[in-house]
């Protein structure tokens, strides 16, 4: 029998209908980049998070005046919402009598352990769970200030503390983020977090990770090798971009590793001097008719005869590509031959009748 992932032995938080640890499957969210204050678009965009495999999103709740469209999105969103407040902690008691199912705070920032408690004692009443987010760059000042200490011992370090004043005051609906923007730091940091605090789940994230292309790679590399190793229980990819360009690479980490699947994988060959139909295009276009497909299956556009009738054949459905023409199987077997110009109409046709 395999050993326990480090996921599993996390204790379940409950953020709406959403578990988050305990084993439970890998959570993907995002955040809005709207005015919270304008209700309507706030809420056209978590709709749109949600299609694009959101189970959670986070709202920022920066004012008083962002607190009354906070209420109205969590209202009549089809996923639970967390809020993200900073510095004031009356706009986390603002944000929990409107709705909130889970707030997200760094304690270091809020101010006095009292005013840390009454969130905590506020959440606990209204049954909704808190991410303790720490960051590299908000540190607390005694802390931050310690030369000896690396910079994962130092998120390490302020994440124990935090944990330990919350488990202490009877608050475990807890989740943990220790984030940075390098990679390295952030695989350090949360391979420690898991063993110094294998009960807590954990938040992943690579903070200020980059635009569409950099921050991709960052986030599928640190994310991907903690994932890999059973660490982590719900994940973020942060890229500067609109934030539906989020979820997709988030669901990519986890359907490449095994660890959920949304909807297919395109498996397509790179091309070379045998490819004898234009394959990029033909790959592109069938990857964009595949937005939107929530079945998870496999799909295969190979371009040659050296490797493309065994991968296609071994998808659930694909193409091996000749001279100016197409074989299209489905679960193994040779459908039909095509032309050119019907393989991604044919193609999207076997995947309909599936």
């Amino acid at each position: 029998m395999a050993d326990t992932l480090p996921r599993e032995k996390t204790r379940p938080v409950r953020v709406g209908s959403v578990t988050i640890g305990g084993g439970a499957p890998v959570v993907v969210q995002s955040m809005t980049s709207t005015d919270t204050a304008d209700a309507m678009a706030t809420l056209e965009q978590v709709r749109a998070l949600a299609a694009a495999g959101c189970d959670v999103v986070r709202i920022s709740v920066p004012t008083r005046e962002a607190v009354e469209g906070f209420r109205e999105v969590c209202a009549s969103s089809p996923v639970p919402i967390v809020a993200d407040i900073h510095f004031d902690y009356r706009l986390a008691l603002a944000a929990l009598e409107a709705g909130a199912a889970k707030l997200r705070i760094n304690p270091g920032n809020i101010g006095s352990w009292e005013k840390v408690d009454a969130v905590i004692d506020a959440a606990g009443e209204a049954g909704a769970a808190i991410r303790i987010g720490v960051n590299a760059g908000s540190l607390e000042d005694d802390i931050a200030s310690r030369e000896e200490l690396t910079l994962p011992e130092k998120l390490v370090m302020s994440s124990e503390r935090f944990v330990e004043h919350f488990e202490a005051r009877g608050f475990t609906d807890i989740v943990l983020s220790a984030k940075a923007h390098d990679v390295r730091t952030t695989i350090d940091t949360y391979r420690a977090l898991s063993r110094e605090l294998p009960q807590v789940p954990l938040h992943l994230g690579v903070t200020e990770a980059g635009t569409v292309r950099q921050g991709t790679i960052k986030s599928s590399v640190g994310l991907g090798v903690l994932l890999a190793e059973g660490i982590g229980d719900t994940l973020r990819v942060s890229l500067t971009a609109d934030p539906v360009e989020e979820p997709p690479v988030a669901w990519g980490i986890l359907e490449c590793l095994g660890i959920r699947r949304r909807g297919p994988e395109l498996v397509s060959c790179p091309t070379c001097g045998r490819t004898q139909v234009d394959l990029i295009a033909l790959a592109e276009e069938v990857e964009r008719q595949l937005t939107g497909v929530t079945k998870p299956i496999s799909v295969a556009v190979m371009g040659c005869v050296v490797n493309g009738p065994g991968e296609a054949s071994g998808a659930d459905v694909g193409v091996a590509c000749g001279r100016g023409c197409g074989l299209i199987f489905k679960h193994g077997e040779v459908v039909r031959k095509v032309p050119e110009d019907r393989i991604v109409d044919e193609l999207m046709a076997e995947i309909d009748r599936l």
